[in-house]
């Protein structure tokens, strides 16, 4: 016996629901503003340390911000150790921005190649510099930023009035005697025995100092990974040790190491002999949080795949798949079963997806289906057809995690984006809008209450929406979406990207 009692065994508690709050906005546009298709943002990451966030933009350019409000207190877990209030919220601020990629034309192909950054994904710290990776559609950048002192040295030429002084004395009496030289040139006969001093004294000469020191920041393309995807990039992602990475278009997985931009491996390729036989591709890829051995892939049929690279060089079988039951079938079921991204928990045992319509929590050590299942935006469901003809089920919304592994997150329409409790028996499904006025949208009508997990192979469903509208009657706009967010690795902290603007909330 192990001398637990029963209410050792109890589920955890049930944490209350967060009170978001606005914090800062970056590129807020003004009323009637029109954005600039290059200034709209397509990723954000944070770094491990949450003190250090980027955004990719349509126009290649990556901006990097810092957090300000730990330096202003002193060292983070200093201050948790002594137990230390920390009054204000998470601040960042603009650090510095680069361009990390530019238009190109294959011409092999006839093909142009857009500048936007497809992900950003940030590698381990060295010596005070910042490290990551960006990719458009084809190529991959390992990018340096580092501090650079730039130092001002002072004029070393002669003071100017002595300069001028100085022509006067030469023309005097009392100076070397003047030789004339054949070529129209004069000279100085300085082995004259005239060794009086020039009146006035000799002119002063300046030695050299540094005059000022300024520090600024310098970013360094340490490496480009070009020409081994014939499909558009649509992940990359770094392993645990520090070296490898793996990068995943639509049919093939390829695995770099960071130190290496010549050669990759293909460890998944799923590309079929006769590609009329072609019935899914590869959507995300990403590797596990601490194994540096197993890594996860989705596909667009709604499956994802774990695989264990210990097992062969070419990882075509998986080692566990994980995919829910099919249900009732209509035209647009293998559409909306498409995963667009999946992230990994910081425990490394859970697996968040996000579909069109829902989230989908699983546990890698069940695969029978999903632990939960969240509904985004069902009040979509009886407009497909408008969605499909407009494109917009395509449309690629991205996950995430809390860092505690408590809740989750992911975007809607009309700037829209979702938080849901995970944990057995909560009920928490909040609705926030990305603007300084984030619980504007919460409606009257509270979402559906969640069923409690009575086994781990029942689904909870929850925050289900039945109508086309929101609670306050607004109706929904489609071509406003909110596709790319990041959770703060340890805080409740949330960026989200509406169009050009970065908006930041706390919890």
């Amino acid at each position: 016996m192990n001398g637990k009692g029963p209410e050792d065994a109890r589920a955890p508690a049930v944490p209350p629901p967060l009170e978001w709050k606005f914090s800062q906005v970056f590129g807020e546009r003004a009323a009637g503003e029109e954005v600039q298709e290059v200034d709209i943002i397509s990723a954000i990451e944070f770094d491990k340390s949450g003190d250090h966030l980027a955004t990719g933009d349509r126009g290649g350019r990556v901006v990097l911000f810092e957090r300000t409000d730990v330096r202003d207190h002193g060292c983070r877990r200093d201050l948790e150790s002594l137990d230390y209030p920390i009054s204000r919220h998470p601040e960042f601020r603009y650090k510095t921005e680069f361009q990390s990629h530019e238009p190109e034309f294959d011409y092999l192909k006839s093909l142009e190649i857009e500048e936007k950054i497809n992900k950003i994904r940030w590698c381990q710290m060295a010596n005070g510099a910042l490290f990551l990776l960006s990719t458009n559609d084809k190529t991959i950048k390992f990018w340096k930023v580092q501090e650079k002192k730039v130092k001002r040295i002072s004029k070393m030429n002669l003071d100017p009035s002595q300069a001028a002084a100085n022509g006067s004395i030469a023309s005097s009496s009392t100076a070397s005697p003047r030789v004339c030289l054949p070529n129209g040139g004069c000279s100085y006969n300085y082995m004259s025995n005239d060794f009086s001093f020039p009146p006035g004294g000799f002119p002063s000469l300046r030695l050299p100092a540094v005059a000022s020191q300024e520090t600024s920041l310098v970013a360094r393309c340490r490496r480009i990974y070009a020409h081994a995807h014939d499909y558009h990039i649509n992940s990359i992602s770094n392993n645990s040790d520090g070296e490898t990475f793996i990068s995943a278009d639509d049919l093939r997985i390829n695995l770099w190491n960071l130190e290496i931009s010549n050669q990759s491996f293909n460890i998944v390729d799923v590309k079929p002999a006769n590609m009329e036989d072609l019935t899914e591709v590869i959507t995300s890829a990403e590797f596990h949080p601490n194994r540096c051995n197993t890594l996860a892939y989705s596909s667009s049929k709604g499956s994802i795949r774990l695989i264990d690279l210990r097992q062969s060089a070419l990882c075509d079988n998986h080692s566990q798949l994980f995919e829910e039951a099919p249900g009732s079938r209509s035209f647009f079921t293998e559409i909306i079963a498409s995963i667009s991204d999946i992230k990994f928990g910081q425990d490394g045992r859970h697996i968040l997806s996000r579909d069109y319509m829902t989230l989908k929590l699983w546990d890698i050590n069940m695969d029978s289906g999903p632990v939960a299942t969240f509904q985004v935006h069902e009040y979509l469901r009886p407009q497909l057809c408008d969605l499909y003809e407009s494109d917009s089920i395509f449309d690629k919304f991205e996950c995430c995690l809390s860092g505690d592994g408590l809740r989750v997150a992911t975007g809607s329409y009309s700037n829209l984006f979702r938080v849901f409790g995970c944990v057995a028996g909560s009920t928490e499904a909040a609705t926030l809008e990305a603007s300084k006025n984030p619980m504007r949208r919460q409606g009257q009508n509270p979402a559906r209450p969640a069923r409690s997990l009575s086994s781990l192979t029942r689904v909870v469903r929850r925050g289900a929406e039945t109508s086309g509208i929101d609670a306050n009657g607004n109706s929904y706009d489609f071509t406003t979406k909110l596709l790319h967010l990041a959770w703060h690795p340890t805080e409740n902290s949330i960026a989200c990207a509406a169009a050009n603007s970065l908006y930041m909330y706390y919890a």
